[in-house]
């Protein structure tokens, strides 16, 4: 306080006003900064090009996941305390209603597998799917998604101005054809028209896929499809206006291939680096 008002009052009147000595003060303001000091300033550098990055969405929750995933030891609160500091902010979460769904017919023998279990110990064995729009000036973009509750990656996606079976059916396939190995894979779904389609049966039944399907207004049963889509909106598509379909599409392939994908993926190496780590066996001197 007394750095900043030195100009407009003098240095002793402020420091008997603050019962401080003036000695004092003026061997603070010849300290050099200490390394503690350095440190936040190349970690607030780092912050604010990773905000910028993320176009202004980042929080410190997420920033600080991002500077973990490139080796940083800063703790949650130091890096939220940085922020603060910068005045950066991350995209509030909307408040949304919860919504019911009508009640639709479901393919026979097709149950919930997952019973909103979305933990996954290995690749490939359990994905989920959905459907979301996207506002253009064009008209809407749909966008389908397959994500793999591993390490929650979309490893298959399709965008359409329709929503259609096809559409559906195209986001499957990219997940297929990336497929490591060809063991039943569980895939979960709402019971969308799209899903209970006789195409879309099909094709899951010749590639081996054990449709899963959520109960009746249970957008809860695919929560991790949601939370998804609920990044990709606040990070991107709220804060961006698409003049056309093309746009739109190529924003939200740059999210999915460029942002979300390397992240999860460096997440799962960080978790692999720190079990392999747990996991050696201690060496005991004599």
């Amino acid at each position: 306080m007394i750095e900043r008002c030195r100009e407009e009052f003098p240095v002793r009147l402020m420091c008997r006003c603050l019962q401080v000595s003036a000695s004092g003060y003026y061997d603070w303001s010849k300290r050099l900064p200490s390394a503690r000091q350095h440190d936040n300033a190349r970690l607030l550098r780092r912050i604010r090009e990773l905000h910028t990055d993320s176009r202004g969405t980042l929080g410190a929750g997420r920033m600080q996941e991002d500077l973990a995933d490139e080796g940083e030891t800063a703790s949650l609160n130091r890096v939220a305390r940085i922020m603060a500091a910068d005045g950066l902010q991350g995209w509030p979460r909307p408040k949304r209603r919860g919504q019911r769904g009508n009640p639709a017919l479901t393919p026979l023998g097709v149950r919930n597998h997952l019973e909103r279990d979305f933990t996954a110990l290995e690749p490939e064995t359990k994905w989920v799917i959905d459907i979301t729009e996207i506002k253009t000036a064009e008209g809407k973009l749909y966008l389908c998604i397959v994500l793999d509750l591993f390490d929650q990656r979309v490893v298959g996606w399709s965008m359409h101005h329709r929503q259609d079976r096809q559409m559906v059916i195209r986001a499957v396939q990219m997940a297929v054809w990336q497929r490591q190995d060809n063991h039943p894979v569980i895939l979960h779904s709402d019971r969308g028209s799209q899903f209970r389609s006789g195409d879309y049966q099909n094709y899951l039944v010749a590639n081996k896929l054990v449709c899963s399907m959520s109960a009746v207004g249970h957008c809860g049963d695919n929560a991790a499809c949601e939370g998804f889509f609920g990044l990709l909106k606040r990070e991107r598509v709220y804060r961006s206006k698409y003049p056309t379909l093309a746009a739109a599409r190529a924003d939200v392939f740059e999210y999915i291939e460029r942002r979300h994908n390397p992240r999860m993926r460096r997440r799962v190496i960080r978790q692999d680096q720190k079990f392999s780590a747990l996991s050696k066996p201690s060496v005991i001197s004599g």
